[in-house]
């Protein structure tokens, strides 16, 4: 850098110099005490000696229009050693929990039921009062035919408790139904209970009369019975005539006799037995009714 400078300010004077020449014809410049200030004449053939000086040699063979090189870069900074300790281990993710469902909101208890109510039980043997509910009787029914007959009064168990309340309803069949015969023959009516109807429910009843009340009612004289009439004049005109003889005694035993047959046709004419409506019949369990 420095022989650049030089070489520079040897051109500048030398080209100040040839302008010097020029414009004072010649003649060498004074100054104001008449020194001369001119240079001594040089010699321009003359090889001019401008070596550099030994530390900027180097600097000097560079050319004058080279451009000036910047200089390199400073190298880039060793990279520092990375610590020996190991690279911090990367946590693990962090599993998250599923978020807990909420829970469902409590189901609402159904309603208890109420308890069955207890059973009650009417033992076998108890007796069952009942009413008829319709009129039957030889005259109009037979032995099959059901007929309907109403509880009269509650049926209870042991301990006091209601089986069979008063109003229910007792299916009876008729398993013997006859006229009376004769004056002493009541007749015969017999019924076995199969079912009893208590509100809406129905339950199987083995039950069977023990006492039926009813009446006789005559058919009056028929045919058959006009006979046993005649069969008694008969014998009591025969009668007569051998106690009487001829003529009034057989009249008197004949008026006799049939007094008498009357009388045996009346005393073994038939009778019908009649159950009114609303009769008393009296049954028994033959096997315990539960409820």
């Amino acid at each position: 850098m420095n022989g650049t400078k030089y070489l520079v300010v040897t051109a500048l004077v030398l080209a100040a110099m040839a302008c010097g020449k020029k414009d004072g014809a010649g003649a060498p410049a004074q100054d104001s005490t008449g020194r001369d200030l001119s240079l001594a004449p040089v010699d321009s053939s003359a090889a001019l000696n401008d070596v550099p000086k030994p530390a900027d040699r180097t600097k000097a063979e560079v050319p004058a229009s080279a451009p000036a090189l910047a200089p390199p870069p400073p190298p880039p900074p060793a990279p520092r050693p990375k610590p020996s300790t190991p690279p911090p281990k990367s946590n693990p993710p962090v599993t998250r929990p599923a978020p807990t469902p909420a829970p469902p909101p409590p189901a609402t208890p159904a309603p208890t039921p109420p308890a069955a109510p207890a059973k009650h039980e009417a033992a076998a043997g108890s007796s069952v009062a009942l009413s008829a509910g319709v009129a039957f009787g030889t005259n109009t029914h037979k032995v099959g035919q059901a007929i309907k007959a109403i509880v009269s009064a509650d049926v209870t168990d042991a301990a006091g408790n209601v089986v069979i309340p008063a109003g229910s309803i007792v299916t009876l069949v008729i398993t013997e139904l006859s006229v009376s015969e004769n004056k002493s023959d009541e007749g015969k009516v017999s019924l076995k209970a199969t079912e009893v109807t208590i509100g809406s429910d129905r339950f199987d009843l083995d039950a069977v009369s023990t006492s039926v009340v009813h009446t006789l009612k005559g058919r009056g004289v028929k045919a058959g019975d006009v006979a046993k009439v005649g069969a008694g004049a008969a014998a009591g005109a025969i009668l007569g005539r051998v106690l009487g003889g001829k003529g009034k005694g057989a009249i008197v035993g004949g008026v006799i006799g049939a007094a008498a047959g009357t009388a045996v046709a009346v005393n073994s004419a038939d009778r019908d037995v009649i159950v009114a409506a609303g009769a008393k019949i009296l049954i028994k369990l033959r096997s315990a009714l539960t409820r």
